[in-house]
């Protein structure tokens, strides 16, 4: 009976020192001690904090197990503590043994396993944490290979986040970088999740003071933090109207900064629902390896975009200058001679020729604007011109193509200040309603100063449908017509010349002063 027990004991140490994963390990011990011992029901806990459980392992039952106190106790139960180098790692607890109370020899074959435990546990976690590092390595490897395919910035947080929280085996994973209008505010650039609900979250906002991913983005250093979701329900329950309906269920969680040399670029934050097992110390330290390649393989998209600008720049204005000092010229050239021809002809023909001068006028001014277009960078916030050449750009994804901008007189030093806040309004309004009701397939957008500076006339012309019986209750005019009345001029909406519908819009500018002239 003796050896027989003997070779039970011996044959359960030898297969746990076969398991390599933790979680067979952990399975093992359960069995190999109800067998050993004849317990009808056995518990693996492993400790968390708060005397809380980072994972329950059963065999024989399914009861639920949140701390030490809800454990089995008392006569009729075994319970020994699992020591992992020195440290209690988790607690075996066994009982419904027929017959009643555990023998001395029990104790004996569980103290045995528990000791083997401990070792076959050790060796299975540093197992896995050199698989982790290996997937955290070839993570880093395929963001680098991303880069390399030409990948823009965007493209590249999104794999960073995505590979971040598979690797993990996280429930989600996000990047944020510090907003480029105010510092102090970090935006939610990408968000990888398996639930599309998730990406609601995309633009979201966050102070750097007193936010979890503020906190390791101002200090430098990795911040791991438990029940998250209640946390963001906290902070952003006002500012985020569709709030995911599970996101309460976001327990672990660690925000680390992406830091290139001495700047930190921004936060890579992983989670975990309630259900997986929380981050360790160990995997932060891999994270936050993780994010220091991904830092640069940030800073290597910016510099290799900025590269690409540089070079397109450069194209830009070489092919400016060729419009300027070439069509440009023989356009004038063209022009000049028209209008020397028209005094040699007959009054019919000279109108005409008149109406061929006034087209010539109408494609220099265009060339122009194409010129200023492509000498403005895009980055540039000098002028009225170069907002409404973004506006016209950003507005092609709602319109479907994008809109023809023309320009006459001296915009950018007449027009500033209010003004210049309430003709973009206008402009971006009159091209919202175009999108929402006209129903075109081109859009004119013209904006004329007078030369005294004095005069603003803006006119937005499509080819859609023509404007509705109920014009003035479309979306926006009303906001439209204050806008031109705080400035003294006026607001009209009418068919164009050619069909569609043509809005204009003016107002009195005020005067300048001398030395701004």
């Amino acid at each position: 009976m003796i050896e027989t027990s003997a070779r039970a004991l011996l044959d359960a140490v030898m297969g746990l020192a076969a398991e390599l994963e933790l979680p067979g390990v952990l399975r093992r011990v359960v069995e190999s001690a109800c067998t050993l011992t004849g317990a009808g029901h056995g518990v693996f806990a492993v400790l968390g904090a708060e005397q809380g459980f980072d994972e329950v392992v059963q065999h024989g039952g399914a009861a639920e197990y949140r701390t030490i106190a809800d454990l089995p106790d008392g006569p009729g139960t075994l319970s020994l503590p699992v020591d992992v180098d020195g440290k209690v790692y988790g607690r075996l607890c066994l009982s419904g043994k027929p017959g009643g109370a555990f023998g001395e020899r029990d104790q004996e074959s569980v103290a045995t396993l528990t000791t083997a435990a401990g070792i076959a546990i050790g060796n299975a976690t540093r197992y896995e944490q050199a698989l982790q590092r290996e997937r955290w390595r070839a993570a880093s490897q395929q963001v680098t290979a991303a880069l390399l395919t030409g990948e823009d910035s965007g493209t590249t947080l999104h794999t960073i986040a995505e590979r971040a929280r598979a690797v993990a085996n996280a429930s989600g994973a996000a990047v944020a970088m510090p907003s480029e209008q105010d510092p102090s505010i970090l935006v939610f650039e990408v968000v990888a999740s398996p639930e599309p609900q998730y990406q609601r979250l995309v633009g979201a906002t966050v102070p750097v003071e007193g936010t979890a991913s503020g906190v390791a983005f101002a200090s430098g250093q990795p911040v791991v933090v438990r029940e998250y979701g209640r946390y963001v329900l906290r902070q952003q329950e006002e500012t985020i109207r569709q709030m995911p309906v599970n996101v309460d269920a976001l327990d672990s969680a660690v925000a680390v900064p992406m830091i290139v040399g001495a700047q930190t670029l921004g936060v890579l934050l992983v989670t975990k629902f309630r259900d997986k097992v929380p981050f360790s110390d160990t995997e932060v330290e891999l994270v936050q390896d993780f994010a220091g390649h991904a830092a640069l393989a940030v800073e290597f998209a910016r510099a290799e975009a900025d590269r690409r600008r540089l070079a397109v720049f450069e194209d830009r204005d070489r092919i400016a200058r060729d419009l300027h000092d070439l069509v440009i010229q023989r356009l004038f050239a063209v022009g000049l001679g028209l209008e020397s021809l028209r005094k040699l002809t007959q009054p019919e023909v000279a109108e005409q020729v008149a109406g061929f001068v006034r087209e010539l006028d109408r494609t220099i001014r265009d060339v122009r604007n194409s010129i200023f277009s492509l000498q403005e960078p895009a980055e540039a916030h000098a002028g009225v011109r170069s907002d409404l050449l973004r506006m016209a750009q950003d507005s092609s994804g709602m319109l479907g193509f994008e809109p023809r901008i023309s320009f006459d007189g001296p915009l950018d030093a007449a027009i500033t200040g209010p003004a210049r806040s309430d003709l973009l309004a206008t402009i971006r309004e009159a091209l919202s309603n175009v999108a929402r009701h006209a129903g075109a397939h081109a859009v004119s957008v013209e904006v004329v100063v007078d030369s005294a500076g004095q005069r603003l006339t803006a006119r937005v012309t499509d080819d859609g449908r023509g404007p509705a019986p109920n014009t003035e209750r479309l979306s926006g005019l009303t906001n439209l017509q204050r806008r031109a009345a705080r400035w003294n001029g006026t607001l009209s909406v009418g068919p164009g010349e050619n069909g569609g519908t043509e809005l204009e819009w003016t107002a009195v500018l005020p005067r300048r002063q001398e030395g701004a002239r």
